[in-house]
């Protein structure tokens, strides 16, 4: 096969590929640019192909280009966050890795390879700073967020009471706490519950889902940046700086990539930041609420947790135990949520029938408190006139339909393959995003598929 040739496969494989792709040979020509990286920065491959790099992208200075670095001075980068305008002056931010590709000691040609974050770093500036604004300069005498207590928490399971009363006793010290509980059980209401019971009560609680964003953002979202410190980079406060004196609470903790746990871990320990890209040490008084919605010991095993971290974080240990195991509960919790969802709809649904309570009773609530809310909510949106909520009204999930799911359920005589695969795949992905709250990324993890795929699955079936 001739050097042609091999270009073309390459640059075939190049067009395949979920990420943006640009290689350059030894004179900085570039010698391959897929059509992932063509639409990032607006322009023609037949503009790039061929021709100098530092000539069609001259507004990049030459330190600051990682293709530069790596042919220049055999430099590689790894998830590095660059942000640059394209030839058309739009601002640009991606993560980078960039390496060069040696060959008896000679750079022969440098690959990169990038993942356009512009729309999640625009979103992040804007979070971050909405939530400076939202801080008074000064104390306030009651946060500017909604405040939830232990007198929102209902329950009377005698399991669930022990950890309502050790969440109250943790409210009472200023030690960080640790949450395990599956998704929906209420990590979030027991944390501000703690915050708002104990002495930081007038300062602010912050939250940042750890799962929400790459690590690249993330790092800059908690310790803040410091301009100059990378492309792009301006003057900003972290969550820790907003926080301080207050409460942060790390939800999906163990979702945070784990260097990044390694640099929180010394933070905790030290009690300072050093923003990213700065040199300056800033103190900062934070108490720490972690939460994770598997058992932390398996996500210690499976490498997505630090034992040390954890052992750091875990003074106070609460496990929120699953709906399913307080059934008790829920004539309770519909009660409450009755009254509720009447209010938000205008609706007079006093009381459940037996036949709807059975039907609550009997189910396993894979969404915990939150999923029996949405039954509730549902059902009594849909009401007429309606004072008793009968079964007739309540929508869960079609048991039935799960058997058939199975491969045992399996009638070859009542739907092709193809079809019974497309309603199990369906099934699956409506569940998980039920489970995740709708985070893609999240989601995804979940499911051991890309970010992309998951997002073509889910407009393929207009979820």
């Amino acid at each position: 096969m001739k050097a042609k040739d091999y270009r073309q496969v390459l640059q075939e494989l190049g067009n395949i590929m979920d990420e943006a792709v640009h290689i350059v040979d030894a004179t900085g020509k570039t010698i391959l640019y897929n059509e992932k990286m063509a639409g990032l920065e607006m322009t023609n491959r037949e503009d790039i192909l061929g021709k100098p790099f530092r000539e069609v992208f001259s507004s990049i200075p030459p330190q600051e280009s990682t293709l530069y670095r790596a042919l220049k001075e055999n430099q590689a980068t790894i998830n590095k966050q660059q942000t640059y305008r394209n030839r058309y002056g739009k601002e640009i931010t991606t993560v980078n890795s960039t390496i060069p590709v040696e060959e008896d000691g000679q750079v022969i040609a440098a690959i990169e390879v990038s993942r356009d974050i512009t729309e999640i770093k625009s979103l992040s500036n804007t979070i971050l700073d909405l939530q400076k604004e939202t801080l008074p300069v000064q104390k306030p005498k009651k946060p500017q967020i909604k405040r939830y207590q232990f007198d929102d928490i209902i329950g009377e399971n005698k399991t669930f009471k022990e950890v309502v009363t050790l969440g109250k006793k943790a409210a009472r010290t200023d030690a960080s706490v640790f949450i395990y509980g599956e998704t929906g059980t209420g990590k979030e209401l027991f944390a501000q519950s703690i915050h708002f019971a104990g002495a930081r009560r007038d300062n602010p609680f912050l939250a940042q889902n750890c799962a929400a964003l790459p690590e690249s953002l993330l790092e800059g979202i908690l310790f803040g940046t410091e301009k100059g410190g990378f492309t792009g980079a301006v003057d900003r406060p972290g969550l820790f700086e907003q926080a301080s004196g207050g409460t942060l609470l790390l939800d999906e903790i163990s979702a945070m990539p784990y260097e990044l746990q390694s640099k929180l871990l010394r933070v905790l320990q030290e009690d300072y930041i050093r923003r990213v890209g700065g040199s300056r040490d800033i103190p900062v008084d934070v108490r720490i609420i972690a939460t994770v919605n598997e058992p932390p010991l398996k996500l210690i095993e499976k490498g997505l947790l630090r034992k040390d971290l954890y052992y750091r974080l875990n003074v106070v240990n609460i496990t929120i135990p699953p709906l399913r195991e307080r059934l008790d509960d829920i004539p309770l919790l519909c009660d409450a949520f009755l009254e509720k969802h009447n209010k938000k709809y205008g609706k007079e649904v006093w009381m459940l029938s037996e036949g709807a309570l059975k039907i609550l009773k009997n189910y396993t609530y894979p969404g915990n408190v939150r999923e029996l809310e949405n039954i509730i909510m549902s059902a009594v949106s849909l009401t007429d006139r309606e004072h008793v909520l009968t079964e007739k009204l309540l929508h869960l999930p079609d048991v039935e339909q799960e058997k058939k799911g199975s491969a045992a359920g399996y009638d070859p005589s009542a739907q092709s393959l193809d079809e019974y695969l497309r309603i199990c795949e369906e099934q699956i992905l409506r569940r998980c995003m039920a489970e995740n709250e709708g985070n893609i990324s999240a989601a995804a993890r979940q499911l051991g598929i890309k970010r992309q795929t998951l997002q073509h699955k889910l407009k393929k079936y207009k979820i």
